[in-house]
């Protein structure tokens, strides 16, 4: 069966960026940013995600562009005889599933807070908290959306890559890139702005320095290594549909920049409107679905910047759900010969019944708690986040870097194959020595209490 390809180096990269932009972007890095001081926080993140997540992206799409082969047989066509690195492919497709078993939940709260706010639910006196619980609690509307999401998903990816998960991604990402751009310019124009872009991108040390220096880089460490979701060969994928014109550490430094501009533009919307509206930006989770909801209905044509706003998140979310379900439809290709219908068929019907305990673990299953005292989603979340992604981002690495995997010679090889910038053989000690104190930092950190 011919490897698909990408029908332009542009396709590549909106989807490649399109899948690491997510909510953790647009829900997380913003509320994240407000617990730990602002301006400090982002600067650190950039350090690391130059110093962590560039190289380690270059590896998971050096993998997939030098095999032409998604998770499992990327390793076994790369690894010497006998070895068993390609069991982590096997680790990394469950990772993939798992994300989606909550995922899609979430990205149907997106798609359920643009519907409100288009047919106008929220109004000025309406108890933004008690919609939020009134969601949660109410099995049917998380199922129904959620459905939406995962049906609407995998009819995406129904067809072939050009005209499927490639055209809907180009369009989508034009529309999330000019929606978020509205957006900025009009929380600019709010009454306070300026005090929410001096919090947000000024460094203050004092700031920084009350919430502890020491958390300040280790959540900015924690941010933009997780921002790419790396390890579970959800970015490897499409190092497989890849072309070889340009260097590994170019499309990774492109996917990078547009990643992290959706995630500063998401700060760009929140704090101007959060300090203008006399809110707290560090109020966590519920910043998105309880205070910012209020702070549109508050504001001269809150209606529609509240629709724009949640047709954003939308956007971003389903962008990243389409990306990883086509790499679970390419692991049922590639690993059992399925055709592209078939593997749909039947990665469509296991998601919506795996995506079922996160739907009720907010109402009939509200008591159910599985890894101490998180719910489901959070259980899942710990999984994922915690678990399979730095240990997998450390595989990958190490794959790439030890003589018993494939070695520091071949993935330089592949990584400076075309036009652009390239690594010298000097990043092998940073490689071998740096990266991988870095990544066990991250997972230690993640089963601290």
């Amino acid at each position: 069966m011919e490897r698909e390809t990408f029908k332009s180096r542009l396709g590549f990269i909106l989807v490649s960026a399109g899948c690491a932009i997510g909510i953790g972007n647009v829900w997380k890095f913003p509320y994240i940013t407000g617990q730990y001081g602002g301006g400090v926080f982002v600067l650190f993140y950039l350090l690391f995600l130059i110093l962590m997540g560039i190289p380690v992206l270059s590896m998971e799409l050096a993998v997939g562009r030098a095999s032409r082969k998604s998770a499992v047989l990327s390793y076994k066509a790369l690894e010497k005889p006998g070895a068993k690195w390609h069991i982590h492919g096997w680790f990394a497709i469950a990772g993939c599933y798992l994300l989606m078993m909550y995922y899609t939940t979430v990205s149907g709260w997106m798609l359920s807070y643009f519907i409100k706010f288009l047919s106008g639910t929220f109004t000025a006196d309406v108890d933004t908290g008690a919609v939020f619980g009134g969601m949660l609690g109410n099995t049917g509307e998380m199922a129904l959306f959620m459905a939406i999401i995962v049906i609407a998903g995998f009819a995406v990816c129904s067809f072939e890559l050009q005209k499927g998960l490639e055209f809907i991604s180009k369009i989508m990402m034009v529309g999330l890139l000019a929606l978020i751009i509205v957006l900025v310019i009009h929380s600019l124009t709010l009454s306070g702005a300026a005090e929410g872009l001096r919090f947000y991108l000024l460094p203050d040390f004092q700031r920084a320095k009350e919430a502890g220096l020491g958390n300040v880089i280790a959540a900015a460490m924690n941010q933009s290594f997780f921002t790419l979701s790396l390890g579970v060969a959800a970015m490897e994928i499409f190092g497989s549909y890849m072309s070889k014109e340009r260097t590994l550490a170019s499309e990774s430094s492109w996917i990078c920049v547009l990643d992290t501009f959706v995630a500063l533009c998401s700060g760009l919307i929140i704090f101007p409107a959060c300090f203008s509206f006399g809110v707290e930006p560090g109020a966590g989770p519920s910043l998105i679905f309880i205070t910012l909801p209020q702070i549109f209905m508050g504001m001269p044509g809150g209606r529609l910047w509240g629709t724009l706003f949640f047709l954003f998140m939308t956007f971003a979310s389903f962008s990243t759900v389409i990306a990883v379900f086509e790499n679970l439809i390419t692991c049922g290709r590639d690993n059992f010969g399925w055709s592209r219908v078939k593997s749909v068929v039947i990665n469509c019907v296991f998601i919506l019944i795996a995506s079922l305990p996160c739907v009720f673990g907010y109402n009939i299953w509200s008591d159910l708690h599985l890894i101490g005292a998180r719910d489901v989603l959070d259980s899942e979340d710990f999984i994922v986040s915690n678990l399979l992604l730095p240990l997998g981002a450390l595989i990958y690495l190490l794959f790439c870097t030890s003589k018993w995997g494939w070695g520091f010679d071949n993935y330089l090889a592949e990584a400076n194959t075309g036009r652009g910038i390239r690594l010298g053989h000097g990043w092998k000690y940073f490689f071998r020595f740096v990266l991988p104190i870095l990544i066990l930092v991250i997972f230690i950190q993640g089963l601290l209490p």
